[in-house]
C-alpha cells in the first residue's frame, strides 16, 4: 500500500461516493420519468429490428463498448503485468477508444447538440494516453488509477446511462 492510501484508504470510495452523489442530483429533474419507465418493464431477448434500424456508428458504439466490459471485466479480476494482462489490455483500450470515439458522432440524446456524458468521452480519450504513459514510466499507481477510472466510471456510469428508459440499450433488452 503507498503512503498516500495508508493516509487516506477511503479516498477512492469517498470519491466514487461524491461522484454517484453528482449524478444523482443530475438526475433528480427526471426521476419521474426515469422510475415511470421501469414501471413498464418487460425483459425479453434482444430485439434485433430496433438494432438493424440503428446507424453504423452506433452499432459500431454498442459492440465496442460491450467488448470494453467484458474486457475490462476480465481484467479487474484477473492476475495484473503478465501476458494476457498487457494483450488483454491492449484490446481494451482500443476497444474503449472506439467508444470514445465513436459517441463523438452521436447527439441524439440532447437534440443534436452534446450532452454532458459526451464530457466522460472527452476524458477517455485524454485519460487513455495518460494511463498508456503512466504504464510506460513504471508509475503502476498512476496507470492502475488512470484505468480502473475509466473502467468504472467511463465505462460502468455510462452503461447506467445507456440503460434507461427510453433509451436504445432499455428498449433493446426491457422495453
Amino acid at each position: 500500500m503507498s503512503p498516500a492510501a495508508a493516509k487516506h484508504p477511503y479516498r477512492q470510495l469517498y470519491v466514487t461516493l461524491l461522484i454517484m452523489g453528482l449524478v444523482g442530483v443530475a438526475m433528480w429533474p427526471f426521476r419521474a420519468r426515469i422510475l415511470g419507465g421501469f414501471a413498464d418493464l418487460a425483459p425479453h431477448g434482444p430485439d434485433w429490428s430496433l438494432w438493424a434500424r440503428l446507424s453504423f456508428v452506433l452499432q459500431l458504439h454498442i459492440v465496442a463498448a460491450c467488448a470494453a466490459l467484458i474486457i475490462g471485466a476480465v481484467l479487474m479480476l484477473r492476475p495484473k503485468g503478465r501476458g494476457l494482462h498487457k494483450a488483454l489490455g491492449w484490446s481494451w483500450v482500443a476497444a474503449m477508444g472506439t467508444t470514445a470515439v465513436s459517441s463523438l458522432f452521436m447527439t441524439g440524446l440532447n437534440g443534436d447538440a452534446y450532452s454532458l456524458i459526451h464530457l466522460l468521452s472527452g476524458w477517455t480519450v485524454v485519460a487513455l494516453p495518460m494511463g498508456i504513459y503512466a504504464i510506460r514510466r513504471t508509475n503502476l499507481s498512476m496507470h492502475r488509477r488512470m484505468m480502473t477510472g475509466l473502467f468504472y466510471g467511463g465505462l460502468l456510469v455510462a452503461a447506467a446511462f445507456a440503460f434507461i428508459p427510453g433509451r436504445f440499450m432499455f428498449e433493446f433488452l426491457l422495453g
